[in-house]
């Protein structure tokens, strides 16, 4: 990683230095469980379908990770085009995120679907019918 990278990184506000370090501060996932889904929700400003993975590990273990790249002009190998830039404040998020979630046993993990629309990422965990315990009454005979 670059030195202007790297700068952009730490922060002289602590708060914003201790988001960029937490992936659960710098990536909110809200979920959400319905009678037949369990929804999550994840702004992901500025991320493509391309630059975020959905997997589900060991059939119970939803991962999402992903990675926002640091601006083009901070990168910049030209030094000209790096004394033009002058960054006052740095807060959106940079670098690699990864969150994971524990779902529950009433899960088709098979069946998880994802999709991504204006910047937040929707995954689906279609749940499967809890089967009700059997009762019945059992009328004794008698011999």
């Amino acid at each position: 990683m670059s030195k202007m990278i790297s700068s952009l990184l730490s922060s002289s506000d602590p708060m914003i230095a201790m988001m960029n370090m937490c992936p659960v501060l710098s990536t909110p996932i809200d979920w959400k469980e319905t009678p037949e889904n369990h929804c999550f929700f994840a702004d992901l400003p500025g991320l493509s379908k391309e630059d975020v993975k959905v997997e589900v590990d060991n059939g119970r273990i939803l991962q999402i990770s992903g990675e926002w790249k640091a601006d083009k002009l901070a990168e910049a190998d030209d030094e000209k085009e790096k004394k033009i830039d002058k960054w006052h404040r740095v807060e959106r998020n940079r670098g690699n995120f990864c969150r994971k979630f524990r779902l529950p046993e009433n899960i088709k993990a098979d069946q998880v679907k994802a999709s991504m629309e204006n910047g937040v990422l929707i995954v689906t965990v279609p749940k499967e019918e809890v089967k009700k315990p059997y009762s019945k009454v059992i009328e004794v005979e008698e011999k």
